[in-house]
């Protein structure tokens, strides 16, 4: 008892494990291909980030291998990871003791813009930047012109979002204090359209001022109750002026005039002079330029829904104000209250919540039915063949008992059984047996059981009994 306790156990164990191996989800490398460091450092993060399991290994993670195409769907939607980029440390540590010069700096060049590039990727709204650096070059010679540093960046930005013109700036300026005698203004940033960035001011400047009102109509009002649209135009012309003035050298005016006039009678002469005095000053002259891109012109438009009852010249003052509208300048606002075009809700009759109560559970009500309506058909043909079970039951019993045993054995056996489970008992046993059992019987039971024995069956169809015999 014992050794098979332990046999069983042993099984049970073996067993278990077994079919923990096979439960266990098949993993398998995410990447094709190694990961360096920052790669495998990204994915694990945004796998973690998603909840999906992984286990870590040197240069790669494991995943589940029916999940593997999904995760890496997911991660290409996502842009992870990012494209190695070799930094300075990277490019520097590839150099040897007999690497040229030339060789050495455009390796430099490399590692910086690399820098520059894992960089700017944690920037706000940048996916990924690629950096080119072009070094200054000085004219030797006398037919042969110098030229200043130069940067392109071209950056991938996150799907549905704009830099606006001071993130430019800033990338502009940190590219800039990044390269040694690189200007910010030789350095142009470009998207993956090929659209400079930064010099879509008046477009900028425009969805800034309509966001700013838009948003305060919808805290004001309601969402929805507004809709704002603003137009700048900007002046293209570069405007310099001049402007000198002068300064007196002491407490008296610079300039004086004296009018000096007489007659002489005799000579019948009228003499009149004008003299002009300069006494000297101090003249300073000022010269200003403004540079083309100056707002010219803002033009703006508040619709309200007219379903509201608004005082449109009270909106008109705060939107105004708001946006900043010089009336001397030309600026317009023009404000009205029109219709809006709303989608008219779906309307509900007096029965949606009937209907929204008995459709659901329609299903289950039907087959609760369907089920009751084949139980009720099906009653009788289901007692019968539960009693007759219960008599091949008590018959197989009885039969079990009386197998091998004499004719007084046999009816002592049958004692008490009724004389259904009689008569198939002794049906099935010899004949020269069946009939002694039966003397040993009354004659009101003999008849009983005899009259069961020779029990008339339907030519056409067996009934249950043999139907369930034969079965």
């Amino acid at each position: 008892m014992r050794g098979g306790i332990t046999a069983a156990l042993a099984g049970l164990l073996l067993l278990s494990l077994v079919f923990g191996i096979a439960a266990h989800p098949q993993r398998s490398a995410l990447f094709a291909t190694a990961l360096h460091p920052e790669q495998l450092a990204e994915v694990q993060e945004q796998l973690a980030q998603w909840n999906v399991p992984f286990t870590p290994v040197s240069d790669n993670v494991l995943v589940d291998a029916g999940r593997r195409n999904a995760v890496l769907l997911r991660l290409s939607l996502a842009g992870v990871p990012h494209a190695h980029v070799e930094a300075s440390s990277d490019v520097l540590g590839k150099l040897g003791v007999l690497t040229p010069q030339a060789v050495i700096d455009a390796q430099t060049r490399d590692g910086l813009a690399g820098d520059i590039e894992l960089a700017l990727r944690g920037v706000d709204g940048v996916q990924d930047a690629r950096v080119i650096i072009a070094p200054a070059k000085p004219g030797y010679f006398a037919d042969e012109s110098s030229r200043d540093a130069t940067a392109s960046v071209r950056v991938r930005l996150t799907p549905g979002t704009h830099l606006s013109n001071a993130a430019v700036d800033g990338i502009r300026a940190f590219v800039a204090a990044a390269v040694p005698a690189l200007d910010a203004r030789h350095v142009t940033i470009v998207d993956d359209r090929g659209i400079a960035l930064g010099e879509e001011s008046g477009a900028d400047d425009a969805a800034n001022l309509e966001r700013s009102l838009q948003s305060a109509l919808d805290t004001a009002l309601g969402a929805g109750e507004a809709i704002v649209r603003v137009h700048v135009d900007y002046d293209t012309r570069t405007v310099t002026s001049k402007e000198t003035r002068r300064s007196a050298l002491s407490s008296m005016p610079i300039t004086a005039s004296t009018q000096d006039e007489h007659y002489v009678g005799a000579e019948k002469r009228y003499e009149r002079s004008d003299r002009q005095l300069d006494r000297g000053s101090d003249s300073q002259e000022t010269s200003s330029t403004a540079p083309a891109g100056r707002v010219a012109r803002i033009s703006a438009a508040v619709f309200v829904d007219a379903a509201r009852t608004i005082d449109l010249a009270q909106v008109r003052g705060l939107a105004a104000a708001a946006l900043g509208i010089d009336v001397r300048r030309g600026d317009t606002i023009e404000v009205a209250a029109i219709p809006f075009s709303r989608a008219r809700p779906a309307r509900k009759d007096v029965w949606w919540l009937a209907y929204g109560a008995i459709v659901p559970v329609m299903p289950t009500v039907l087959l609760v039915a369907g089920g009751l309506v084949a139980l009720s058909w099906a009653r009788a043909p289901l007692s019968t063949l539960l009693r007759i079970a219960g008599r091949r039951a008590s018959v197989a019993r009885a039969t079990a008992n009386v197998r091998g045993i004499g004719a007084a054995g046999v009816r002592n056996a049958l004692a008490g059984e009724p004389p259904h489970a009689a008569a198939a008992v002794i049906s099935a046993l010899p004949a020269a047996t069946a009939a002694a059992v039966l003397d040993m019987y009354p004659e009101h039971e003999r008849a009983a059981i005899v009259r069961r024995m020779q029990r008339n069956v339907s030519p056409l169809l067996a009934d249950a009994e043999n139907l369930l015999a034969n079965a």
